[in-house]
């Protein structure tokens, strides 16, 4: 993985996301989250139109990895294997 840093776009409400921040979590994974339900205005649509560029369903949680991969939904194999996780 290098020292690329994922961003996690999520949802306050959204168990998919905690479950996607518990697993970062689990395996000591530096990230950064975005909690799209907490912007407004400007920021709020900014970081939209990135997700839908990401992702056009604009689901939760979108994790972008190495701006290359791009996971939707809380897909632990999927995640583990992007990162390198082997454990």
């Amino acid at each position: 993985m290098g020292n690329c840093i994922p961003t996690l776009y999520g949802l306050s409400t959204c168990s998919h996301c905690r479950a996607t921040r518990k697993l970062f979590d689990k395996y000591n994974i530096d990230y950064d989250y975005v909690q799209v339900d907490d912007l407004e205005g400007d920021e709020r649509m900014a970081v939209l139109k990135k997700i839908k560029a990401l992702n056009p369903r604009c689901s939760f949680p979108t994790i972008e990895i190495n701006k290359e991969t791009v996971i939707v939904g809380n897909k632990e194999n999927d995640i583990k294997k992007a990162l390198g996780i082997t454990k």
